[in-house]
C-alpha cells in the first residue's frame, strides 16, 4: 500500500493535469503487437458496483465471487474494507478474466478497466469537491496503443466506455469513504467495519441480513422500497448506503419506527430509575 502511495504523491505533483476536452493519441484492439498485456500483474481495486456486474455476469452469489476472484489487502492504516481483484497464481499473474481473444466479461469489466489509459485523481484536501479531480494519462512502456493514429477528448473516451455509468454509481460509495468521520481520523470497531463490507461488497448476505433477521420491524420502509430492494441490486446498494450513514455516522438516514423508540426509552428509563 505504501507504493500506492507513492504514485499517489507522484501523481499529484508531477503528472500534466487534464480536463474533458483536453485530447491524445490512444486505441486497443487485436492488432497491436501488447493486446492483453496490461491485464497482467496489476491491482486493480474493485467497487461495490463492480462486483454486483461482475457476480451477475458470472451467475454466481456475491458470497462465491469474493471468496473465488477477490483479496483484501491488509494494512492498519485503512480506515475501511477494500478489495482488490485476484490474478491467476502464474507466471505472468494474469487476470482471471482474460483469454486469448481478449476479455470474456468486456461488457461488465471494472472500472478501473474501463477508465484505462485515463486515471483519476483527487487531491488530498478535506475541503475539495469534484471539481478539484482531474484526469491523468498512464503511459506505460509495454502499451502500444498511443502509437494508434486516433485522437479522442477524455470526453470521448469517458462516453466510448459508458464510465459515466460507473461514475453514477459510484458517487454513493464515495458519500461513505471520504466521509468528515474518516477525514476527523476515527476508525470503525470491528463490528461496523463487518457491516461496511457486507453492505459494499457482499450485497447479497446484506439483503439476507435484512429479510432474513428483525431489520424490517425495527424500521419504517414503505412495501414499494421492500419490493425494490428484494429484487433489484443497485437499489438495495443504495439503500445499504443510507444505512451505513445512520449506523456508521449517526446520521439521520433512517426512520426508527416509534415502538421501537417507546421500547428504548422506556429501558433507559427502568436504568436511570435503579
Amino acid at each position: 500500500m505504501k507504493e500506492l502511495e507513492r504514485f499517489k504523491k507522484t501523481v499529484l505533483e508531477e503528472y500534466p493535469r487534464l480536463g474533458l476536452d483536453s485530447r491524445f493519441c490512444f486505441r486497443c484492439h487485436k492488432g497491436v503487437p501488447c493486446f492483453n498485456e496490461c491485464c497482467r500483474d496489476v491491482n486493480i481495486f474493485l467497487t461495490p458496483y463492480d462486483i454486483i456486474r461482475l457476480k451477475n455476469k458470472l451467475g454466481i452469489t456475491s458470497e462465491e465471487f469474493i471468496k473465488k476472484y477477490t483479496i483484501t489487502p491488509f494494512d492498519q492504516n485503512l480506515k475501511y474494507p477494500i478489495l482488490l481483484l485476484k490474478m491467476e497464481d502464474d507466471e505472468k499473474k494474469s487476470c482471471p478474466f482474460v483469454e486469448e481473444e481478449g476479455c470474456t466479461v468486456y461488457s461488465d469489466r471494472p472500472w478501473a478497466c474501463r477508465m484505462y489509459p485515463l486515471g483519476l485523481a483527487s487531491p488530498k484536501d478535506s475541503h475539495r469537491t469534484e471539481k478539484d479531480d482531474f484526469y491523468f494519462l498512464l503511459k506505460e512502456e509495454v502499451c502500444r496503443g498511443f502509437a494508434e493514429d486516433n485522437e479522442l477528448s477524455v470526453r470521448d473516451w469517458i462516453e466510448d466506455q459508458e464510465i459515466e455509468l460507473y461514475d453514477r454509481m459510484g458517487r454513493g460509495f464515495k458519500e461513505i469513504t471520504l466521509h468528515s468521520y474518516f477525514q476527523e481520523g476515527k476508525d470503525l470497531s470491528p463490528q461496523k467495519m463487518e457491516m461496511f463490507f457486507m453492505v459494499c461488497y457482499n450485497i447479497d448476505k446484506f439483503r439476507d441480513f435484512i429479510f432474513g433477521s428483525s431489520f424490517l420491524d425495527k424500521f419504517e420502509i414503505d412495501d414499494q422500497m421492500r419490493r425494490k430492494i428484494k429484487e433489484d441490486d443497485v437499489a438495495l446498494l443504495d439503500f445499504g448506503y443510507d444505512w451505513l450513514k445512520f449506523a456508521l455516522f449517526g446520521e439521520k438516514t433512517m426512520t426508527v419506527k416509534t415502538d421501537i423508540l417507546k421500547a428504548r426509552q422506556k429501558e433507559l428509563d427502568e436504568k436511570r430509575g435503579n
